[in-house]
């Protein structure tokens, strides 16, 4: 059965598919939507290995000319040269206005691609098909495209939305345990910050979801979609209540760019424990009930995913100073004055500006961090 999620934008609105078998249906999906029947997908050299000529051949199948560009896998090639290096092969394709550009992969793939889409001859449509749990529920649908600087992750990107979205729940059989485990973070995450009842669900049925159960997965990425789709649409470029997406990244990118935005802790990873921090730093600044902090932190640890400091790379020696400098790049800040989103229970996020520096390190200190 596919869902269908709308994400109401207006001229720009456009459609979340989610359901099993939409590669080999891609053509059908697609073609609809294009100019010219043209595209380029742009993949990674880990998915292109093992679906990149099966999506290549049901566009085909459809009418379709395909070119493939194939991006080193991994974060890196999110990065001033690997934008640079994608768009001078777009060019090379003499890609025009018309034509359409396929986002095949992950997040880095998802945001790559989107950003390029983006700024290629001033905007070109473009279609994600996600394929890792995290991708699905959460970077492709919204319209958030960046790549990360030495200073940060995201710093450098602009809102354009696809065209479609077709999340195929199939391809997240291949996944590793760990590739689930990074994207439950952001499923459980919507739960935290707006859905107690979600969260209880998965608090029952994670272990099924974690394992590919169909009916689980679908229910838990389709809810998580649904989520992300209301939330875009009442606040497309974060000016509010989309902030609340944000919950534990403040924590968890500065947890990533203190260990190289690298393989050693993946961006799932680092929002678990960012989720887990910013329910203990609330329950200590008196927002948020013990009880509530202590079901997230279990919550995340019975998905296999690091809650604290010393169960991440580099274990105790992370320094408050240095995190605190990488949180003050974050782009939620704002005169140079700290921004959070923190919790007043499971269900109920918060925006929190101007947050002072001096409990923010005596908690970080008493999380295990070096003064």
């Amino acid at each position: 059965m596919i869902r269908t999620i709308p994400v109401g934008l207006g001229d720009r609105a456009y459609d979340v598919l989610v359901g099993p078998g939409l590669i080999d249906r891609a053509g059908e999906h697609i073609v609809p939507l294009l100019k010219n029947r043209r595209t380029v997908i742009v993949t990674d050299s880990n998915v292109g290995e093992h679906h990149g000529e099966r999506l290549a051949a049901a566009l085909e199948r459809a009418g379709v000319a395909v070119d493939v560009i194939t991006v080193p896998a991994g974060e890196a090639s999110k990065s001033f040269e690997g934008l640079a290096d994608l768009s001078d092969r777009l060019l090379a394709l003499e890609l025009d206005r018309g034509d359409l550009i396929v986002a095949f992969g992950g997040g880095v793939v998802g945001d790559l691609a989107g950003f390029a889409a983006a700024i290629y001859k001033r905007g070109i449509d473009f279609i994600q098909i996600p394929t890792s749990l995290l991708a699905q529920v959460d970077s492709s649908v919204g319209g958030k495209t960046a790549i990360d600087t030495p200073r940060g992750k995201n710093l450098i990107g602009a809102f354009h939305q696809p065209r479609l979205v077709l999340a195929d729940l199939d391809i997240l059989a291949t996944l590793p345990a760990r590739e689930m485990a990074c994207g439950y973070a952001e499923v459980i995450k919507y739960g935290m910050l707006g859905d107690p009842a979600f969260f209880a669900w998965l608090e029952g049925n994670g272990e099924a979801v974690l394992a590919g159960d169909v009916e689980a997965l679908a229910h838990a990425v389709a809810r998580s979609v649904e989520m992300k789709a209301e939330i875009v649409t009442e606040d497309e470029r974060e000016q509010g209540r989309r902030a609340l997406l944000n919950l534990g990244h403040t924590f968890g990118h500065a947890l990533e760019a203190e260990t190289g935005f690298g393989e050693a802790l993946k961006h799932g990873e680092a929002v678990g424990a960012g989720c887990a921090m910013a329910f203990r730093f609330s329950a200590r600044l008196g927002l948020c009930p013990d009880i509530d902090a202590a079901r997230v932190e279990g919550a995340l640890k019975a998905a296999g995913l690091p809650t604290r400091l010393d169960a991440l790379p580099q274990g105790a020696s992370f320094h408050a100073d240095r995190l605190i400098a990488h949180m003050g790049q974050d782009k939620k800040a704002e005169g140079g004055k700290l921004t959070f989103v923190l919790a007043r229970r499971i269900g109920e996020a918060l925006t929190a500006k101007g947050v002072d520096p001096a409990p923010l390190r005596d908690f970080l200190i008493s999380e295990g961090a070096l003064s």
